[in-house]
């Protein structure tokens, strides 16, 4: 599994995918993200030094992935994260929060805030389509209202390629969080273990109608494969 990547195109910055104890939610029926997780602390700040230590600042800003929330990375790693930024001069880092866990991302602000570091928190919404996503992809977000949820993050993540999703829903999607957010992340559904498949018809539509549109959008990064940022895959570790 890679863990470490940099990403060239829209937004240039470095990108770590470090593992923590793993998604607490663990109920969302497309995703099976949070099998990346280890319950020895030690162990994941074994590997988080590993994979932090290739940190460059090339583009002074990182962002850190993991199968969760920040908040579910070990407290040695957090503090390496912040050392990290000061020796490497990250002016901007960018986070993963799911939604139940938000009520931590005002104390991660003022945390970096300390360090004259910008933090942008980004929320895997997949879908603005509440019925949708809570009925059928069981999300765990308990707000509709796109500018409720927008309040506490930056940034969010749509998924794309679902059964029952065509033009008008997936495009819908994406001038929703273009409107609330300041970046969008458009990942195309892969097939995994869980429940939920993806539509190669809607996928289709997407690549033909929707990817010419928006490919060009600075604000809009497209993850046609889950490891197009150049981390992630079969793990190893």
């Amino acid at each position: 599994m890679e863990r470490y990547s940099i990403i060239k195109e829209k937004n240039p910055r470095e990108i770590v995918l470090l593992r923590g104890r793993g998604c607490s939610w663990r109920r969302c029926r497309f995703c099976d993200y949070h099998l990346d997780f280890c319950t020895d602390e030690l162990a994941n700040y074994r590997l988080n030094l590993k994979e932090l230590a290739k940190v460059t600042g090339v583009y002074q800003k990182l962002e850190v992935i993991n199968s969760g929330s920040f908040s579910e990375l070990d407290q040695q790693t957090m503090d390496l994260i912040r050392k990290i930024c000061i020796s490497k001069g990250i002016k901007e880092i960018h986070f993963e929060c799911h939604w139940k866990d938000r009520s931590a991302i005002k104390a991660l602000r003022a945390s970096f805030a300390s360090l004259n570091i910008l933090v942008k928190v980004k929320i895997g919404v997949e879908t603005f389509d509440a019925l949708f996503r809570e009925s059928y992809l069981d999300k765990g977000i308990t707000a509709s209202d796109p500018a409720e949820i927008a309040a506490d993050f930056d940034e969010c993540c749509l998924l794309f390629g679902l059964p029952g999703q065509n033009r008008e829903t997936m495009e819908r999607d994406i001038e929703t969080g273009l409107t609330h957010f300041e970046r969008v992340c458009i990942n195309i559904m892969v097939e995994n273990g869980k429940p939920i498949k993806p539509d190669p018809a809607v996928i289709e539509v997407f690549l033909k109608e929707l990817y010419p549109k928006y490919m060009g959008n600075s604000r809009v990064d497209i993850l046609l494969e889950n490891t197009d940022f150049g981390v992630g895959g079969e793990s190893n570790a």
